[in-house]
C-alpha cells in the first residue's frame, strides 16, 4: 500500500486521529528505515470475557499488524487494581491482584482469536509499575498539574454533582500514560472513552524527552438494542466465545440500520465494499440476506467458516422454516430399516423410486429438518416419530408398529 492507502485503511471506523500529519510522518519514516512502528493497546482485565464491543479497537491493532508493524497488547494488571474512572459517576471498586490475574489469563486466550500470537508483543504494566517507589510516584506526579487532571469530563461532572473523587483515581491517567513512556510507543489505540488517558500518555512522553505518540480512538459499539453501549451488565452483548448458534441468532436480531454499523466496525470490508452492499438493498436485495452474511463473517473470525455455515442451517431450521404445518398426517408402517428412496415411494411422498432419487439429488428432501443427499441412506423406522418433507409443502410423520 502507498502511504495514502495505509492512512485510509487505518482510518476506517475511527473517531479521533491525533494527529494525521504525525502518523503520516511516522509511516514514511518506517517505510524508509524498515523499522516497524510500535503500536500499543492497553486493556484492564476487569471482567473475564471479551465481547464484540472490545474487538472494535483490537481490529484496529490487527490492521497495524497486517501492515507489518509491532503491536503491543498491554494487559493492565497494575492499573486494573486502581480502576479506570472513565465514564463512571462513582468510584469504581478496585480489584484484587488475584482477580486481575485470573481475568488476564482469559484475555490472553481470547485476543489471539484476532491477533497473530507470533507477531504480538504481550506485556503487563506490572513489569514497571510494581517496581515504582514512593519517590518515583512523586516524580511522576510532578509531570502534570491538578488542574490538568480535573479537566477530565468524568471528574468535572462528579465535582459539579458534589460526588466524591478518591485520590487514587487521580493517579489512573498518570499510570496509564506512563505505560506509553515505558514502552516507547509510536501509536496508542483506545475507545473514545480513553481519549483523556491517551492524551496524558502523549504529554508524558514529551516530558520524558520522547517523540509523542499518535492517538487513534475508535467509537463505542452499540449493543443489540441499538441504543446503549454494548455491555454485559445491560445484557445487550455478543461474547466472542459464545457458541456459533447463539452469535448467529443475536446478529440476526439487530435492526437493519445497526447492521451497517456492525459491518463497518466488526468486519474487514472496506468502505467501498460496504457501499456496494448498500446499493444491493436499493436494487431490491432483502436486508435479511446481508445480515446473514454479516453473522457468518463474525462467526468465521471467532470460530470457523464451517461453524458459520452450520449456524445458518440451524437458524433456518429453527426460525425460518416455520412453515411446517401443525396438522401433519401420521402414518404407521412395519418397523425396520429402509433405503430412503424406497421409503419415499412406499409412503407416497414420491411417485416412484426414480422420482425419489431425483428429488433427493435436487436437495428437495429433508428428514427431521436435515437435508438428505444420499438416496441409498438407511432410515430406521421405530417407535420414534420421523418427520419427512418433500419440497415445501409435502409433509409426513412416520412411526413404526
Amino acid at each position: 500500500m502507498t502511504i495514502d492507502e495505509q492512512l485510509e485503511f487505518l482510518g476506517k471506523g475511527t473517531v479521533d486521529l491525533i494527529r494525521e500529519e504525525d502518523l503520516r510522518a511516522k509511516l514514511e519514516r518506517s517505510a524508509k528505515t524498515g523499522k516497524p512502528l510500535r503500536v500499543k493497546l492497553g486493556l484492564d482485565p476487569t471482567a473475564p470475557d471479551i465481547h464484540l464491543g472490545h474487538t472494535v479497537v483490537i481490529r484496529k491493532l490487527k490492521a497495524f499488524q497486517d501492515l507489518g508493524h509491532t503491536v503491543i497488547f498491554l494487559i493492565g494488571d497494575f492499573t486494573g487494581m486502581i480502576g479506570d474512572p472513565s465514564g463512571k459517576n462513582v468510584t469504581r471498586p478496585p480489584l484484587s491482584r488475584e482477580e486481575v490475574n485470573a481475568n488476564a489469563e482469559t484475555y490472553k486466550q481470547q485476543m489471539f482469536k484476532l491477533l497473530d500470537p507470533e507477531k504480538t508483543e504481550l506485556r503487563f504494566n506490572g513489569e514497571w509499575m510494581d517496581k515504582f517507589t514512593a519517590q518515583d510516584f512523586v516524580k511522576l506526579c510532578a509531570k502534570t498539574t491538578v488542574r490538568q487532571i480535573l479537566e477530565r469530563d468524568d471528574f468535572t461532572k462528579r465535582m459539579q454533582e458534589e460526588k466524591p473523587i478518591s485520590l487514587h483515581e487521580l493517579l489512573y491517567p498518570l499510570t496509564q500514560g506512563y505505560d506509553s513512556v515505558a514502552l516507547e510507543s509510536d501509536v496508542e489505540l483506545g475507545g473514545t472513552d480513553q481519549k483523556f488517558n491517551l492524551l496524558m500518555g502523549r504529554n508524558l512522553q514529551r516530558e520524558f524527552g520522547q517523540e509523542p505518540q499518535v492517538i487513534i480512538t475508535t467509537p463505542l459499539l452499540e449493543g443489540l438494542d441499538g441504543v446503549n453501549k454494548m455491555s454485559k451488565s445491560l445484557n445487550n452483548y455478543i461474547g466472542i466465545e459464545e457458541p456459533p448458534n447463539e452469535m448467529f441468532g443475536k446478529v440476526m436480531s439487530i435492526s437493519d440500520e445497526l447492521m451497517w454499523r456492525y459491518y463497518e466496525l466488526l468486519t474487514d470490508l472496506t468502505g467501498s465494499e460496504i457501499s456496494n452492499l448498500r446499493s444491493e438493498i436499493d436494487k431490491g436485495e432483502n436486508p435479511r440476506n446481508l445480515k446473514v452474511r454479516l453473522a457468518k463473517l463474525i462467526i468465521t473470525d471467532f470460530h470457523s467458516a464451517a461453524d458459520a455455515e452450520a449456524a445458518e442451517e440451524d437458524f433456518n431450521r429453527r426460525f425460518v422454516q416455520k412453515e411446517v404445518p401443525d396438522d401433519i398426517e401420521l402414518k404407521q408402517m412395519p418397523a425396520g430399516t429402509y433405503r430412503l428412496a424406497e421409503l419415499l415411494a412406499e409412503t407416497g411422498l414420491a411417485a416412484s423410486k426414480g422420482e425419489a432419487k431425483r428429488l433427493i439429488e435436487q436437495g428437495g428432501v429433508k428428514i427431521d429438518g436435515e437435508k438428505a443427499s444420499n438416496s441409498a441412506a438407511e432410515i430406521s423406522v421405530s417407535d420414534n416419530e420421523i418427520l419427512m418433507q418433500v419440497g415445501k409443502r409435502k409433509f409426513l410423520k412416520l412411526i413404526g408398529n
